[in-house]
């Protein structure tokens, strides 16, 4: 089931909320608080869970109930037992992961080699990188003494929430436990509906009149084998990379709004990362939380900033590294993971050479180049049709222009230019493709986001706006605001032609 389907948004959402605030009504007349509407909401993710394919809930169910008792566990034991606790804790973790999610790699590196294992073909359950994160967190809080409640219901709820399940936030206990403890959460609110429903329709708009009608033009670029030319490449790189940031984005405003509805707030995970000045600042932007997962549990347990600048070097690179590996089982992965790892070493070097200086476009037009080359890596099937699409970037593979400039060959040829545009490909890129690659882009580098819009009602657990740039803009609960989003939901209704998973939909 996704936030993009009529199942959800007819069916599934309004009875979870009507089940969550009327049984909230019953546990504050019959004294038990919010316990009721947290094993609803609880039950309700596991079923949002379950639908996408039944048989594995089993692993979500048995991966939270032995990661809970093994933080249990792990809080309870003295000494040395509680690191060799957490050790076993995290690789059965991790080899868990593994399994799911590389095995299918090493079975073609293997056949590849003339191994004959073609039987092989292991299904990635959804979200279990997102689920097993945010336990392998939890357990090391466990081991550090920073875990402070243990209800059973409220860690199942923790890890199934289905805001976060398919695509993050990666979720940290000290910001949800208590949101779910809060007996005030569970009486409905009317801003909490008001802020809620407006940024799910926002990013609902995000991903079907944007994201959706970006895809056209990055398909055929990135079909293996794909022989593209100049322009071509050059219009699917970038409507890959602006389909990739409106999916995202799109995605973390529906479930930030969808939370909202409940009253919990979740972290941040996209603050507008194609406005940034420097790679560092990409990384501080784009997927916010898998970023701080990876800083806290990975670049500073391997050593940090600590030991010298090549010892940092060497942890960029293992992190990223392990970053790329994390988004998917496949060389492109790691290659692009590599080039992250490469760009913060420059820019780290950079920093050293030249000092703080302040932000200027061509940083921001530099970061934005490098992010957009190792996107074509990121999306591309196989290293080789990276490279030809990479190569074609730099006219490798010949020029090629719109079908719609094909009438212009009779003017040419009068002028006797036509010899010059032998051999040019005309392309078809579709009447509204281009338009609205230009839109998007205009919105991506310039326009304010979701959080910057809402600031005064602080719709994630961070507030990171004071104000906003155009006042006018500013939300307010009101008839303005209330008309515009309502016609924007009804038009994403009628454009809902059929169900598009999220890009980020099984990492």
């Amino acid at each position: 089931m996704l936030f993009n389907s009529f199942s959800f948004l007819l069916l599934y959402l309004p009875a979870v909320l009507a089940g969550y605030f009327l049984l909230g009504r019953l546990g504050r007349l019959g004294g038990l608080g919010g316990r009721w509407p947290a094993a609803w909401l609880a039950l309700a993710s596991l079923f949002f869970y379950g639908f996408w394919d039944w048989r594995y809930l089993p692993l979500l169910l048995g991966s939270i109930i032995c990661n809970f008792a093994a933080a249990r566990a792990i809080g309870a034991a003295p000494g040395a037992g509680r690191k060799r606790r957490l050790v076993l804790a995290v690789a059965a973790n991790l080899l868990l992961l593994a399994y799911y999610k590389y095995a299918n790699f090493f079975i073609d590196s293997a056949q590849a080699l003339g191994a004959d294992w073609r039987d092989w073909n292991i299904v990635l359950p959804i979200g279990i990188s997102f689920f097993t994160f945010t336990q392998i967190a939890f357990l090391v809080d466990c081991y550090h003494g920073q875990v402070r409640e243990y209800r059973f219901i409220h860690y199942v709820l923790f890890v199934s929430y289905f805001p976060h399940l398919i695509a993050g936030p990666v979720l940290h206990h000290k910001e949800m436990m208590p949101q779910f403890a809060d007996p005030a959460l569970v009486r409905p609110q009317a801003s909490h509906f008001a802020v809620g429903l407006s940024i799910f329709v926002i990013g609902l708009a995000k991903k079907i009149l944007l994201a959706d009608q970006l895809s056209p033009l990055v398909g055929p670029v990135f079909a293996s084998g794909a022989q593209p030319a100049l322009l071509e490449a050059w219009i699917g790189a970038l409507a890959y990379t602006f389909q990739l940031y409106f999916d995202f984005s799109g995605y973390s405003d529906m479930a930030i709004g969808l939370s909202r509805l409940f009253g919990v707030k979740l972290p941040l995970n996209f603050n507008s990362p194609y406005q940034s000045a420097d790679i560092g600042e990409f990384w501080r932007r784009w997927h916010m939380t898998l970023s701080r997962f990876l800083r806290d549990y990975l670049y500073i347990p391997l050593g940090g900033n600590r030991g010298g600048a090549k010892r940092r070097c060497r942890n960029l690179m293992l992190t990223m590294l392990l970053g790329g590996l994390w988004h998917g089982a496949g060389w492109t992965f790691v290659v692009w993971g590599g080039m992250h790892g490469v760009y913060l070493v420059l820019h780290q070097g950079w920093r050293r050479l030249a000092g703080a200086r302040p932000a200027n476009w061509r940083g921001g037009a530099l970061t934005f180049l490098a992010v957009m080359l190792a996107w074509v890596v990121f999306r591309a099937p196989d290293l080789h049709t990276a490279g030809n699409i990479l190569a074609a970037l730099v006219g490798g593979n010949g020029v090629g222009l719109p079908h719609g400039l094909a009438g212009l060959a009779p003017v040419l040829a009068h002028l006797g230019l036509q010899p010059a545009f032998d051999g040019i490909r005309w392309i078809d890129f579709g009447a509204l493709g281009v338009p609205t690659l230009a839109f998007a882009a205009l919105l991506a580098f310039l326009a304010p986001n979701t959080q910057e819009i809402f600031f005064q009602y602080e719709p994630a657990i961070e507030r990171i706006f004071h104000r906003v740039r155009w006042p006018a803009i500013a939300w307010q609960p009101g008839a303005v605001w209330s008309l515009g989003m309502t016609a924007l939901f009804v038009y994403c209704l009628f454009s809902m032609n059929k169900v598009t998973e999220f890009l980020y939909f099984q990492f």
